[in-house]
């Protein structure tokens, strides 16, 4: 091969490497655009949703949870199945790929990407950045409060203006009147833990004041109930400390006191005990009805 014949056919692949990455680039520059421009959309299509089959009958924006012991059904979440949750019912035409294998009954689901779904104000006003999460409404979500698994974080406000208004029953046969609406969420399956408050009350004392009366204790109760309890030490160490002190001098002087001795030890120590039972029978009450 001649010497031009060379340069020719290293300049047609160099003009081949070119080509190559000049597509490259060209394709790299539209899926960033494409990934810039879906999120600020009214509806943005997520990367990759499934299907699932189902035996509920399940709106756009319902939260649906997998059924046990499966891995192709799901079922709308609540507060029973919460642990399960999956990701929120879409459209197939709101998705850039959705994989279904043929069956009936099936619905999508995204499990990421910002997506529209059903809450309510159980837990109380939904605002911008709260995590949602199962409700006991079926299919429909709420504010995360406690520790939960979540669907997501909440990109718009709910309240009890800009939603439709609907009554449900609790377990107790309670009706109450929620809110209920669809709002954008940034969906994620994850666990939410709260957030310890920020209060005077040291944890280990919120705890144990907790454990007490079966449900969480405000300030102000357990402030009472701690000073319930200085007073009632102070009340004791105040009885016990010259009991025990003038028994020793009084047996020292005269051994044979002993028995009056010991019996007066044996009615103060009556006196403490009921002291005492007063006062847990008191902080009690504190705890569990302020």
């Amino acid at each position: 091969m001649s010497t031009r014949g060379l340069f020719k056919n290293t300049n047609f692949r160099n003009s081949k490497r070119l080509v190559s990455r000049r597509n490259a680039k060209i394709l790299l520059f539209a899926l960033a655009v494409i990934g810039f421009a879906l999120p600020a959309g009214g509806s943005a299509l997520t990367t990759i949703s499934q299907g699932y089959t189902t035996s509920d009958k399940l709106s756009l924006g319902s939260i649906v949870s997998l059924a046990n012991n499966s891995s192709e059904q799901v079922s709308a979440a609540n507060n029973n199945n919460s642990n399960g949750i999956l990701g929120v019912v879409i459209d197939a035409g709101n998705s850039l790929l959705a994989l279904t294998n043929g069956q009936t009954n099936q619905i999508q689901v995204a499990t990421s990407g910002i997506e529209q779904v059903l809450v309510s104000n159980i837990n109380g006003d939904i605002s911008q950045g709260d995590e949602i999460t199962a409700s006991p409404i079926s299919g429909v979500g709420m504010k995360a409060t406690t520790n939960a698994k979540v669907i997501g974080i909440a990109q718009e406000n709910l309240s009890g203006t800009n939603g439709s208004t609907e009554t449900y029953t609790d377990q107790s046969g309670n009706k109450h009147t929620v809110t209920i609406g669809n709002v954008p969420v940034l969906v994620n399956v994850s666990y939410f833990y709260k957030q310890p408050d920020k209060t005077l009350i040291p944890s280990a004392i919120q705890n144990i004041a907790n454990a007490l009366a079966g449900r969480v204790v405000n300030t102000l109760p357990i402030l009472i109930s701690m000073g319930i309890f200085i007073v009632t030490l102070i009340v004791v160490v105040s009885i016990v400390y010259p009991m025990i002190h003038s028994s020793i001098i009084s047996v020292g002087r005269n051994p044979m006191s002993q028995s009056a001795v010991y019996r007066d030890l044996v009615q103060m120590s009556v006196l403490v005990l009921a002291i005492l039972g007063v006062s847990v029978i008191a902080i009690y009450l504190v705890l569990t009805k302020l």
